[in-house]
Protein backbone atom coordinates (compact mmCIF):
# COMPACT_ATOMS: atom_id res chain seq x y z
CA UNK A 1 0.00 0.00 0.00
CA UNK A 2 1.47 3.44 -1.29
CA UNK A 3 1.62 5.84 2.68
CA UNK A 4 1.58 9.32 1.82
CA UNK A 5 1.59 11.65 4.53
CA UNK A 6 -0.35 14.55 3.67
CA UNK A 7 1.12 17.20 5.64
CA UNK A 8 4.60 17.49 7.39
CA UNK A 9 7.03 20.40 8.34
CA UNK A 10 10.73 21.25 7.57
CA UNK A 11 12.88 23.90 8.74
CA UNK A 12 16.40 25.22 9.35
CA UNK A 13 17.63 27.82 11.90
CA UNK A 14 14.50 27.99 13.72
CA UNK A 15 12.40 27.23 16.46
CA UNK A 16 8.45 26.62 15.78
CA UNK A 17 6.46 29.90 17.00
CA UNK A 18 3.76 26.93 17.90
CA UNK A 19 5.02 25.62 20.91
CA UNK A 20 2.84 22.38 20.35
CA UNK A 21 5.38 21.56 17.81
CA UNK A 22 9.01 20.20 18.43
CA UNK A 23 10.97 22.71 19.54
CA UNK A 24 14.31 22.15 17.83
CA UNK A 25 16.39 24.25 15.57
CA UNK A 26 16.59 21.78 12.54
CA UNK A 27 14.14 19.18 11.18
CA UNK A 28 15.77 18.56 7.68
CA UNK A 29 14.57 16.47 4.96
CA UNK A 30 16.63 13.97 5.92
CA UNK A 31 15.42 13.90 9.68
CA UNK A 32 12.17 13.41 7.74
CA UNK A 33 13.37 10.46 5.32
CA UNK A 34 14.40 8.43 8.34
CA UNK A 35 11.41 8.65 10.72
CA UNK A 36 9.20 7.75 7.35
CA UNK A 37 11.63 4.54 6.67
CA UNK A 38 11.04 3.58 9.98
CA UNK A 39 7.46 4.06 9.77
CA UNK A 40 6.94 2.63 6.43
CA UNK A 41 5.66 6.13 4.98
CA UNK A 42 6.50 5.95 1.37
CA UNK A 43 6.12 10.26 0.76
CA UNK A 44 4.88 13.11 2.35
CA UNK A 45 3.68 16.83 1.34
CA UNK A 46 5.57 19.39 3.06
CA UNK A 47 4.03 22.93 3.64
CA UNK A 48 6.53 25.07 4.31
CA UNK A 49 6.28 26.79 7.70
CA UNK A 50 5.98 30.10 8.60
CA UNK A 51 8.82 30.30 11.46
CA UNK A 52 11.35 29.52 8.37
CA UNK A 53 11.42 32.71 6.18
CA UNK A 54 13.45 30.11 4.04
CA UNK A 55 11.06 27.30 4.24
CA UNK A 56 9.48 27.23 0.89
CA UNK A 57 12.78 27.41 -0.77
CA UNK A 58 13.98 24.37 1.59
CA UNK A 59 11.42 22.38 0.64
CA UNK A 60 11.90 23.17 -3.29
CA UNK A 61 15.18 22.01 -2.83
CA UNK A 62 13.81 18.81 -0.77
CA UNK A 63 11.19 17.92 -3.41
CA UNK A 64 14.11 18.55 -6.41
CA UNK A 65 17.22 16.04 -4.48
CA UNK A 66 13.53 13.51 -3.57
CA UNK A 67 11.21 14.03 -5.86
CA UNK A 68 9.44 10.15 -5.60
CA UNK A 69 9.52 11.38 -1.85
CA UNK A 70 8.24 14.86 -1.31
CA UNK A 71 5.42 17.40 -2.80
CA UNK A 72 5.04 20.72 -1.80
CA UNK A 73 1.95 22.96 -0.80
CA UNK A 74 3.22 26.16 -1.23
CA UNK A 75 2.62 29.66 -0.23
CA UNK A 76 3.07 32.87 -0.04
CA UNK A 77 2.20 36.56 1.84
CA UNK A 78 -1.19 37.56 0.64
CA UNK A 79 -1.06 41.23 1.73
CA UNK A 80 2.06 42.49 -0.12
CA UNK A 81 2.01 44.47 -3.63
CA UNK A 82 3.54 41.23 -5.37
CA UNK A 83 0.84 38.95 -3.84
CA UNK A 84 -1.43 38.54 -6.89
CA UNK A 85 1.44 37.08 -9.23
CA UNK A 86 2.37 34.69 -5.87
CA UNK A 87 0.97 31.84 -8.34
CA UNK A 88 2.96 32.70 -11.23
CA UNK A 89 6.07 32.38 -9.34
CA UNK A 90 5.62 29.50 -7.41
CA UNK A 91 3.99 27.47 -10.12
CA UNK A 92 6.30 25.19 -11.89
CA UNK A 93 9.27 24.84 -8.81
CA UNK A 94 10.09 21.65 -8.43
CA UNK A 95 7.63 19.87 -6.20
CA UNK A 96 4.94 22.31 -5.93
CA UNK A 97 1.51 20.99 -6.66
CA UNK A 98 -0.88 23.41 -4.70
CA UNK A 99 -1.16 25.71 -2.70
CA UNK A 100 -1.40 26.31 1.52
CA UNK A 101 -2.58 29.30 3.61
CA UNK A 102 -2.45 28.94 7.02
CA UNK A 103 -4.91 32.23 8.17
CA UNK A 104 -4.42 32.19 11.81
CA UNK A 105 -3.21 35.42 12.89
CA UNK A 106 -5.31 38.52 14.27
CA UNK A 107 -5.36 40.58 11.21
CA UNK A 108 -6.34 37.73 8.65
CA UNK A 109 -9.42 36.48 10.86
CA UNK A 110 -11.77 38.09 8.47
CA UNK A 111 -10.04 37.93 5.52
CA UNK A 112 -12.02 34.26 4.53
CA UNK A 113 -15.39 35.68 4.71
CA UNK A 114 -14.67 39.51 3.67
CA UNK A 115 -13.88 39.08 -0.09
CA UNK A 116 -9.97 40.24 0.89
CA UNK A 117 -8.90 36.61 -1.28
CA UNK A 118 -11.75 36.57 -3.60
CA UNK A 119 -8.94 37.26 -6.18
CA UNK A 120 -6.74 34.22 -5.10
CA UNK A 121 -9.62 32.07 -5.73
CA UNK A 122 -9.99 32.87 -9.21
CA UNK A 123 -6.04 32.69 -9.95
CA UNK A 124 -5.92 29.27 -8.16
CA UNK A 125 -9.16 27.97 -10.32
CA UNK A 126 -7.19 29.46 -13.57
CA UNK A 127 -3.80 27.80 -12.53
CA UNK A 128 -5.26 24.68 -11.47
CA UNK A 129 -3.58 25.05 -8.52
CA UNK A 130 -5.59 23.16 -5.14
CA UNK A 131 -5.71 25.35 -2.00
CA UNK A 132 -5.36 23.66 0.93
CA UNK A 133 -6.95 26.24 4.40
CA UNK A 134 -6.98 26.46 8.03
CA UNK A 135 -8.36 29.31 9.11
CA UNK A 136 -10.80 31.51 11.80
CA UNK A 137 -14.50 30.58 10.23
CA UNK A 138 -13.03 28.74 7.28
CA UNK A 139 -15.78 25.87 7.66
CA UNK A 140 -18.38 29.08 7.32
CA UNK A 141 -16.68 30.43 4.36
CA UNK A 142 -15.17 27.05 2.22
CA UNK A 143 -19.45 26.15 0.94
CA UNK A 144 -19.45 30.01 -0.92
CA UNK A 145 -16.04 29.42 -2.28
CA UNK A 146 -16.28 26.43 -3.43
CA UNK A 147 -19.71 26.97 -5.29
CA UNK A 148 -18.41 30.32 -6.74
CA UNK A 149 -14.99 28.14 -7.82
CA UNK A 150 -16.59 25.08 -9.07
CA UNK A 151 -13.09 23.95 -10.89
CA UNK A 152 -11.10 24.90 -7.54
CA UNK A 153 -9.64 22.35 -5.55
CA UNK A 154 -10.19 22.87 -1.82
CA UNK A 155 -8.72 21.30 1.18
CA UNK A 156 -9.85 21.24 4.73
CA UNK A 157 -6.72 21.29 7.36
CA UNK A 158 -6.70 18.85 10.11
CA UNK A 159 -10.64 17.88 10.73
CA UNK A 160 -11.07 21.45 10.61
CA UNK A 161 -9.25 22.18 13.65
CA UNK A 162 -12.16 20.34 16.17
CA UNK A 163 -11.88 21.65 20.13
CA UNK A 164 -12.35 18.44 22.12
CA UNK A 165 -15.93 18.23 21.78
CA UNK A 166 -16.16 18.21 17.97
CA UNK A 167 -18.66 21.12 18.18
CA UNK A 168 -17.81 22.06 14.46
CA UNK A 169 -18.77 18.81 12.74
CA UNK A 170 -22.37 19.70 11.95
CA UNK A 171 -20.49 22.59 9.85
CA UNK A 172 -17.71 20.31 8.51
CA UNK A 173 -20.54 17.75 7.56
CA UNK A 174 -22.02 20.67 5.55
CA UNK A 175 -18.67 21.59 3.82
CA UNK A 176 -18.59 17.71 2.27
CA UNK A 177 -21.44 18.42 0.27
CA UNK A 178 -19.24 19.94 -1.98
CA UNK A 179 -17.60 17.97 -4.62
CA UNK A 180 -14.86 19.96 -4.80
CA UNK A 181 -13.99 20.32 -1.09
CA UNK A 182 -11.67 17.45 0.41
CA UNK A 183 -10.39 16.57 3.81
CA UNK A 184 -6.92 16.26 5.46
CA UNK A 185 -7.26 13.61 8.26
CA UNK A 186 -3.93 14.75 9.90
CA UNK A 187 -3.24 15.77 13.12
CA UNK A 188 -6.23 13.27 14.80
CA UNK A 189 -4.50 12.26 18.09
CA UNK A 190 -3.86 15.49 18.98
CA UNK A 191 -7.81 15.72 19.01
CA UNK A 192 -8.06 13.01 21.70
CA UNK A 193 -8.25 13.01 25.32
CA UNK A 194 -7.70 9.15 25.10
CA UNK A 195 -4.00 6.85 24.60
CA UNK A 196 -3.62 4.68 21.39
CA UNK A 197 -5.71 4.19 19.38
CA UNK A 198 -7.41 7.23 20.41
CA UNK A 199 -11.26 5.11 20.33
CA UNK A 200 -13.08 8.92 21.33
CA UNK A 201 -12.18 10.15 17.95
CA UNK A 202 -13.07 7.19 15.80
CA UNK A 203 -16.87 8.20 15.22
CA UNK A 204 -16.21 11.61 14.48
CA UNK A 205 -13.79 9.69 11.53
CA UNK A 206 -16.60 7.60 10.73
CA UNK A 207 -19.33 10.56 9.88
CA UNK A 208 -16.50 12.07 8.22
CA UNK A 209 -15.51 9.23 6.31
CA UNK A 210 -19.60 8.67 5.32
CA UNK A 211 -19.82 12.67 4.38
CA UNK A 212 -16.57 12.83 2.08
CA UNK A 213 -15.88 9.24 1.12
CA UNK A 214 -12.24 7.67 0.71
CA UNK A 215 -11.54 9.36 -2.39
CA UNK A 216 -11.63 13.08 -0.55
CA UNK A 217 -10.46 11.62 2.74
CA UNK A 218 -6.52 12.28 3.18
CA UNK A 219 -4.80 10.52 5.74
CA UNK A 220 -1.37 12.54 7.62
CA UNK A 221 -0.04 13.35 10.66
CA UNK A 222 1.54 16.85 11.12
CA UNK A 223 4.13 14.49 12.74
CA UNK A 224 6.34 17.42 14.90
CA UNK A 225 3.17 18.32 17.00
CA UNK A 226 2.22 14.35 17.48
CA UNK A 227 1.98 13.08 21.09
CA UNK A 228 2.69 9.67 19.43
CA UNK A 229 5.06 8.40 16.66
CA UNK A 230 4.41 8.02 13.08
CA UNK A 231 4.16 4.17 13.27
CA UNK A 232 1.05 4.49 15.45
CA UNK A 233 -0.28 7.18 13.62
CA UNK A 234 -0.42 5.02 10.42
CA UNK A 235 -2.07 1.82 12.34
CA UNK A 236 -5.03 3.87 13.76
CA UNK A 237 -5.76 3.80 10.20
CA UNK A 238 -4.30 0.40 8.89
CA UNK A 239 -5.31 -1.19 11.59
CA UNK A 240 -7.93 0.46 14.49
CA UNK A 241 -10.63 1.43 11.77
CA UNK A 242 -12.07 -1.88 11.59
CA UNK A 243 -14.87 -0.50 9.08
CA UNK A 244 -12.33 0.81 6.42
CA UNK A 245 -12.18 -1.84 3.27
CA UNK A 246 -9.11 -2.36 1.48
CA UNK A 247 -9.55 -0.14 -0.78
CA UNK A 248 -10.94 2.66 1.10
CA UNK A 249 -7.57 2.54 2.54
CA UNK A 250 -5.41 2.26 -0.42
CA UNK A 251 -7.24 5.69 -0.99
CA UNK A 252 -7.37 7.27 1.87
CA UNK A 253 -3.60 6.62 3.09
CA UNK A 254 -2.28 8.03 0.20
CA UNK A 255 -4.03 7.50 -3.12
CA UNK A 256 -6.53 9.73 -3.32
CA UNK A 257 -4.47 12.92 -2.05
CA UNK A 258 -1.90 12.19 -5.39
CA UNK A 259 -5.25 12.13 -7.36
CA UNK A 260 -6.72 15.27 -6.18
CA UNK A 261 -3.39 17.52 -6.38
CA UNK A 262 -2.15 15.53 -9.80
CA UNK A 263 1.18 13.84 -7.79
CA UNK A 264 2.20 11.06 -10.33
CA UNK A 265 4.08 8.70 -7.60
CA UNK A 266 4.92 4.96 -9.32
CA UNK A 267 2.62 2.19 -7.33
Amino acid sequence: MLIVDAQIHIWTGHKPANPNHRQILDFTAEDVLKEMDDAGVNAAVIHPPGWDPNSNALAVAAARKYANRFAILANFPLDKPDSRTGIDRVKGQPGVLGLRFALNQPHQKTWLTDGSLDWLWAAAERAGMPVALIGVNLLQAVPKIAQGHPGLKLIIDHYGRPDKTWSHLPDLLAAAKSPNVALKATGGPSYSSEPYPYRDIHGHIRKLYDAFGPERMFWGTDITRMPTSWRQCVTMFTEELPWLSAKDKELIMGRALCNWIGWKLPA
